[in-house]
């Protein structure tokens, strides 16, 4: 049987593969249980496999590509327009082999399995603090029952709680002892969340890319981490602005007729590693932090005609621009002007 390319629909127990020879003709359809992939793979000649990047396309990325096959991952919104009918298995699997096909498809690198834990391990840090975030504002909102007021931020609360407890006399009775226990918790989730912060620092410092990307200003430690196992191999964005695009920093178009207009931006891509780098961004510009208070750099200049979160967007987008290049080309990063205020 001739099959040049096949488009592999996932699921969680039963995948439908579409098979297409070297002129695309259909020369396949099948179904096959989860058992079964691998095996039928193995049994295939060398051939291109289109996937959607979806739950679980980068483990079977990875071991098909052990079989001798190339794979390529597809986001499911590109491969959304080659769907000629209803939606369903089939119709899918045929999408997919279609679309993998197209000279101007964009693909999404395969990830690691180290890049996956780093990944999972972002994630759940992120699932950490906002519940920290949720349990502070619970413990801040009871105090404020009894009649005591904190302010607003962590540090605040971590100072005015051990008094609240001990102390205040309008703090009594049960309300004394459900505070308390929601300090433990607090404490707890504080503790979790440095733990994970180690580990990303240890990651980091057997990492060089990351220690390249650390020297980027605006970029820590997290955001190196995020951006490296997010990102992967960077040479599959061809310049730094599609990498910019990729995390949603550059504007949305709305052009028609030769006339251009350009709106806010996309927000497209990964929202965490976009707000990472946005508040890294935004750190370059308080005073307290500033590195460069020249007044005749470019970032100086920018916010001198646009709004400050507009010069802080568009410090992200220059970031993230300058971690495509380190990545890429293995550079050291070169601070040629200043970039703050």
């Amino acid at each position: 049987m001739d099959i040049a390319t096949i488009g592999l629909d996932l699921a969680k127990n039963v995948f439908q593969l579409h098979a297409l020879d070297h002129s695309g003709r259909t020369v396949l359809r099948k179904r096959l249980r989860r058992t079964e992939v691998l095996s039928f793979f193995a049994r295939l000649p060398v051939c291109l496999v289109g996937m959607e990047a979806c739950w679980g396309a980068h483990y079977w990325a990875r071991e098909i590509q052990k079989l001798g096959h190339t794979v390529r991952l597809m986001a499911p919104q590109y491969v959304k327009a080659y769907v000629k009918t209803n939606k369903n298995d089939a119709a899918d699997a045929e999408a997919i082999a279609e679309a993998v096909t197209r000279p101007s498809m964009r693909f999404v690198p395969v990830k690691t399995q180290d890049q996956q834990a780093m990944l999972a391990l972002h994630r759940v840090r992120q699932g950490l603090i906002k519940a920290r975030t949720a349990q502070a504002n619970q413990i801040r909102s009871f105090l404020a029952e009894c009649g005591i007021v904190i302010p607003a931020g962590l540090c605040r609360l971590r100072r005015a709680l051990p008094m609240a407890l001990s102390e205040d006399e309008r703090v009594d009775g049960l309300m004394r002892q459900l505070l308390v226990d929601l300090a433990a918790r607090l404490r707890s989730l504080d503790d979790e969340v440095a733990r994970l912060d180690r580990h990303i620092a240890e990651f980091n410092r057997r990492n060089q890319d990351c220690r390249r990307l650390e020297t980027i200003p605006g970029i820590g430690p997290v955001t190196a981490s995020a951006l490296v196992a997010a990102v992967g191999n960077a040479t599959a964005f061809r310049n730094g602005r599609e990498l910019a695009a990729w995390l949603g920093l550059v504007p949305r178009q709305s052009s028609s007729g030769g006339k251009d207009r350009l709106l806010g931006i996309s927000k497209r891509g990964d929202s965490y590693l976009r707000t990472l780098l946005i508040h890294g961004a935004r750190s370059m510009l308080m005073p307290a932090t500033a590195r460069h208070p020249e007044p005749d750099g470019w970032l100086a200049r920018l916010l001198a005609r646009k709004h400050r979160n507009v010069a802080v967007v568009a410090l992200a987008n220059k970031n993230a621009r300058r971690a495509w290049a380190l990545l890429a080309r293995g550079e050291v990063f070169h601070a040629t002007a200043p970039t703050a205020t």
